[in-house]
């Protein structure tokens, strides 16, 4: 029985993530690596029999104009993370998905990302013909690598954040503004709808808007397809998730919570600009008042220090209150290589994604929302009990399977 051909989309397909998503995804292909960091390969979800790496194509849309393993051999260089050995072995991989990738938008991104895009890049005067170009982007790789699903993801720079109550509701009020020249959705937004209104699956790991919007989740309803997001929980936000119940459950009081973040990656530079950071910071700071009950005095600073690379360190300070009133305080600090934390969540909501498709179902996958910070449709933001989500959702997948086989 032929296996499905999987595509995988890249919004952003020469940034650190995304490269660092397809290096290890042609690793693991030629067996070079074993699948550490990758939730999908642990025994609850190995048996419902995830897609293998073969059965992946990448593509995907860049504003810059570089090359895939130019910016891996940077990434090694630079942050010192990636084995040359390794690097040359897949450099064939990386050179076949470079002659895949097409020039993304940069419509509404936010003016530091429009300040990396080159030239060549489109700028159409409505919305309406972002979408066309975009969706006859992804028909023409459908069509020529024969792909039976196509997964979008979106590992691009954050956006700055869109006042969604300004946004209608409802799909069709929603389809109405892409054509007037003031229309405020987004790039990231553009893709989702791009994607979902031509049936393929969206998955936001960004905090930018994406497919967040009411409207936009009635689309995916629509098409019978399914998105989820958003902003991918990879360090300090998912030490919060975890370490925040310990407090709740043991009755400790937070009087106060402060992190501080320092990284020199490209993110990390789009993050420099005010505008930009908006969003990344309401999205790290939302999950502390929902675990809690209260809300504890929060700060919490993100700096771009350039010689750092993607190694990203995070100190936390947490002060909190004991029996008897007595003020103590836990001091963490957290340092990993950003985008290597990041790469195979993004495999394992590819593989997850393709789960449900293959399943049958659509809309918002929330039971996917251990992966993200502020995940759509969920309110819990305890790790554990996301992750509890995952795990029924994968044993109802299981039992459904057995019966039906």
């Amino acid at each position: 029985m032929r296996k499905h051909r999987i595509g995988v989309w890249l919004i952003g397909a020469r940034g650190g993530v995304a490269t660092t998503t397809i290096v290890g995804w042609a690793a693991l292909r030629r067996g070079m690596v074993e699948p550490i960091g990758l939730v999908s390969a642990l025994d609850p979800f190995s048996r419902l029999n995830p897609l293998d790496w073969e059965q992946l194509v990448f593509a995907g849309h860049e504003i810059r104009k570089t090359r895939l393993y130019e910016e891996a051999v940077q990434f090694m260089q630079k942050s010192r993370a990636l084995e040359p050995r390794l690097l040359e072995a897949v450099r064939e991989d990386l050179e076949a998905v470079d002659r895949r990738i097409r020039l993304g938008t940069v419509w509404r991104a936010g003016p530091a990302i429009e300040k990396l895009a080159c030239p060549e890049v489109p700028r159409e005067g409505l919305a309406r013909q972002i979408l066309r170009r975009l969706q006859a982007d992804f028909a023409q790789f459908v069509q020529t690598e024969q792909v039976d699903h196509l997964v979008v993801v979106n590992v691009a720079s954050t956006e700055p954040p869109v006042d969604e109550a300004v946004l209608p509701s409802r799909w069709e009020q929603l389809d109405s503004l892409l054509d007037q020249a003031d229309c405020l959705l987004p790039a990231s937004s553009l893709y989702a709808i791009a994607a979902l209104d031509a049936g393929h699956s969206y998955i936001n790991f960004t905090p930018s808007l994406g497919s967040r919007p009411a409207a936009i989740s009635e689309l995916a309803r629509l098409r019978g397809t399914r998105h989820m997001g958003c902003d991918g929980k990879t360090g300090e936000t998912l030490l919060k998730s975890v370490l925040a119940p310990m407090f709740a459950q043991r009755h400790l009081r937070v009087l106060s919570w402060v992190g501080h973040n320092i990284f020199g990656n490209l993110d990390g530079q789009i993050l420099n600009d005010p505008l930009h950071k908006q969003a990344k910071l309401a999205s790290k700071d939302r999950l502390l008042a929902e675990i809690l009950g209260y809300r504890p005095q929060t700060h919490i600073s993100i700096e771009y220090i350039q010689s750092l690379g993607d190694w990203k360190t995070a100190w936390d300070h947490v002060h909190f209150q004991g029996f008897l009133g007595t003020p103590m305080v836990l001091q963490l600090i957290w340092q990993g290589c950003d985008s290597l934390l990041a790469a195979p969540l993004v495999l394992d909501l590819v593989r997850f994604t393709e789960l449900a498709w293959r399943r049958g179902q659509t809309g918002t996958l929330t039971f996917l929302a251990s992966f993200f910070k502020s995940p759509y449709e969920v309110a819990e933001h305890r790790f554990d009990r996301q992750y509890q989500l995952l795990e029924a959702w994968a044993q109802q997948a299981y039992t459904v399977g057995s019966k039906s086989s």
